[in-house]
Order: structure tokens, then C-alpha cells, then sequence
């Protein structure tokens, strides 16, 4: 089987064409940095309006490129949520329409299932196995039971981890998006010369927040201003590190919950656009080994929005005989846990 995955969920215009071999023919993905860097952040219409710009064009081109022709694809999945309502449009209104007038089966997707089960496209994860899903606009814990089966464990209150890093980048005067170079700019700096407090990571649940490490942040960077002995850089190795450190420390307790939950399970899996951080890969490693758990990330080119988990997402639900109906309407909010909800 071959299998169009489409993804325009925020600001990255994303389609993929795999295999049921695990095979990524093809992986193209548009980003809008450069359109949304000089507003230090996502502006949803002018997202929507270049997601209508660039989709056929990435369609027509991986088509060309392959030398495909539409009788070749045999099922087409796209994300219907969660995400920013006018790009979501965009991509579902494209993905039913090709479905409908080829007669290829069509397969709805959750935003945070394709990067849940990306690990299973990459790597050989058994079900069931932990979520760590940490992302722009999430960051929480999930128990994988299999396809279709998600149970929340518990996350963050406020800020999405992956927000907060392109919050504190921008602090720190770097363009949007700001994770990508805080994590260069942290290697210069001495996270030992700056105390930056650690919320939550003491409290023994799942619960994470980051909006008071961002606020704490700001009044260090004021400190900077007036005091050249305060470094940029060893503010951005502080953060991550606290950061590092209050997720290992949940992470840890999120395999003792899980454990005493479920009669066993031996995979622990850590996605979505945050988990391309080597810092963070590093110490979570370290962390799930010595809980004696067997730890999977996907390559860091598909930790963010990508078409290729959007399909293999797809592809594993039409396994099990799951088909969505062509009146789905976009959800730009909609629970992992409430996966069942496809109507």
C-alpha cells in the first residue's frame, strides 16, 4: 500500500507519500519561518492563506517527482485536529476532496497521534509503551495501550514546553523560532552561574509548569541589562537545564504510575518538536535506563509537523478498520484521550 499523509495543523505545510513497509517515499514539508519571524510568532490567517498557496504545488511536485500518478495511492489521511482552525481547514478540505473524487478511502487523524505513534514508523516499538509529548502546544504524558487507545496521565498547567523555549529565545533577543538556537547558544553558556527555580518538580504527580521559569526568566534578563557580569548564554544553559531536570524527574514518576496502572510494559517514547533537543535527549536517556526501560525518539527531522506521521498514523488505524467519514469537520481542539470521537 502506498499512503498520502497530510499536515497543516500550524504553520508547516507538510505532505508525505509511505509505504506499509515502513518505506518514507517521499517527505516534503514548506516551513513559514521566514513569513511569522518578524511578528516573533505564528499569525494564524497569514499561516491559513500560505497553507491554500503551497499545498497543490507540494502534491504536484511529489507526484512528478516519483513518477506517480493518483491510481497509485490507496489511502489518504490528513489531520483534523488539534490545531490553529484555518490551516486545519485548508488540509482536511484538500485531503476529502482528493478522497471523493478518486474514491480512495480516507483517514482522519489526531495532530498528537501522529506524533505519538511516529516512533513505530522509525523504530521497532511494541505496544504498549509511554508517551512523553512535548511540542509547541503540548507537553504531557500518555499511556499507548495500542492504535486508538490513549489514556492521559497527566502534563503540563500552562505553558507548552516548546513555547516556553521560543518565549525565553525571544527574551533573549534570537528570531523566531527561538528553541532551535537557545539550545546553540545554552552549549556557551554555564548553567551553574545562574539559579533558576524548578516548578512543580518536587510535587509527586505528573503535573509540569513553565509559565513562572519564563517570567523568572524575564527578570534575570532585566538583571543582564543593567549588569555585564549576567550572561545570555548562561541564562539559556540554566533553563534548559531546569528544564532538563523537571522532566526527568516526571518522566521517572510517570514509569512508577504507569507501572502500578498496568501489568507491564517496557517502552518509553519521547516525541513532538522539542524532542529533536540533544541536551534533553541526553538526560531522558539516562533517566529511563536507569528505571530499567528501553527508550525511543524519532529522527529529529520528523519530531516536528510532519506529512509522514500523519500517513503512518493513518496506516496503522486502517489496519484495525478504521475509515472516517467525508463529514468530519475540523477540531481545533480535540483530547488524545477522546480519540474515538472521528465523526
Amino acid at each position: 500500500m502506498k499512503i498520502l499523509g497530510i499536515e497543516s495543523s500550524c504553520d508547516d505545510t507538510s505532505i508525505s507519500i509511505i509505504d506499509d513497509k515502513k518505506n518514507i517515499i517521499a517527505n516534503d514539508i514548506i516551513s513559514q519561518n521566514q513569513i511569522h519571524k518578524n511578528y516573533k510568532g505564528i499569525v494564524p490567517e497569514l499561516a491559513a492563506r500560505n497553507h491554500v498557496l503551497f499545498i497543490d504545488k507540494i502534491l504536484t511536485n511529489i507526484l512528478k517527482k516519483n513518477n506517480f500518478k493518483f491510481t497509485d495511492i490507496d489511502l489518504i489521511s490528513a489531520t483534523v485536529g488539534p490545531g490553529l482552525i484555518g490551516g486545519l481547514l485548508v488540509g482536511l478540505t484538500f485531503a476529502k476532496t482528493l478522497s471523493q473524487v478518486n474514491r480512495i478511502p480516507f483517514v482522519g487523524v489526531n495532530h498528537l497521534e501522529g506524533h505519538a505513534l511516529t516512533a513505530r514508523l522509525t523504530n521497532s516499538v511494541e505496544y504498549p509503551f509511554l508517551l512523553l509529548l512535548v511540542s509547541g502546544g503540548h507537553s504531557n504524558f500518555y499511556f499507548i495501550s495500542e492504535v486508538n487507545k490513549y489514556e492521559f496521565l497527566g502534563g503540563t498547567l500552562d505553558d507548552a514546553l516548546g513555547e516556553a523555549f521560543d518565549k525565553v529565545g525571544n527574551i533573549l533577543g534570537l528570531s523566531f523560532p527561538g528553541g532551535p538556537q537557545l539550545e546553540i547558544m545554552a552549549k556557551k553558556g554555564n548553567y551553574k552561574n545562574i539559579n533558576l527555580p524548578k516548578p512543580l518538580i518536587n510535587e509527586k504527580n505528573l503535573d509540569m509548569s513553565f509559565s513562572g521559569l519564563k517570567t523568572a526568566v524575564i527578570n534575570i534578563r532585566k538583571k543582564l541589562i543593567e549588569n555585564d557580569s549576567i550572561c545570555g548564554a548562561d541564562i539559556a544553559a540554566s533553563f534548559q537545564k531546569s528544564v532538563a531536570d523537571i522532566l526527568c524527574r516526571k518522566i521517572s514518576l510517570a514509569i512508577d504510575v504507569s507501572l502500578k496502572k498496568y501489568d507491564y510494559f517496557e517502552n518509553v517514547v519521547v516525541s513532538g518538536g522539542v524532542a529533536a533537543n540533544n541536551y534533553l535527549r541526553t538526560k531522558l536517556k539516562k533517566t529511563v535506563e536507569l528505571k530499567n526501560k528501553t527508550i525511543f525518539f524519532p529522527p529529529p527531522k520528523l519530531c516536528t509537523d510532519n506529512g509522514a506521521m500523519i500517513a503512518w498514523a493513518g496506516f496503522e488505524l486502517y489496519k484495525k478498520g478504521v475509515t472516517t467519514n467525508l463529514n468530519i469537520q475540523a477540531k481545533p481542539r480535540w483530547p488524545l484521550e477522546k480519540i474515538g470521537d472521528r465523526i
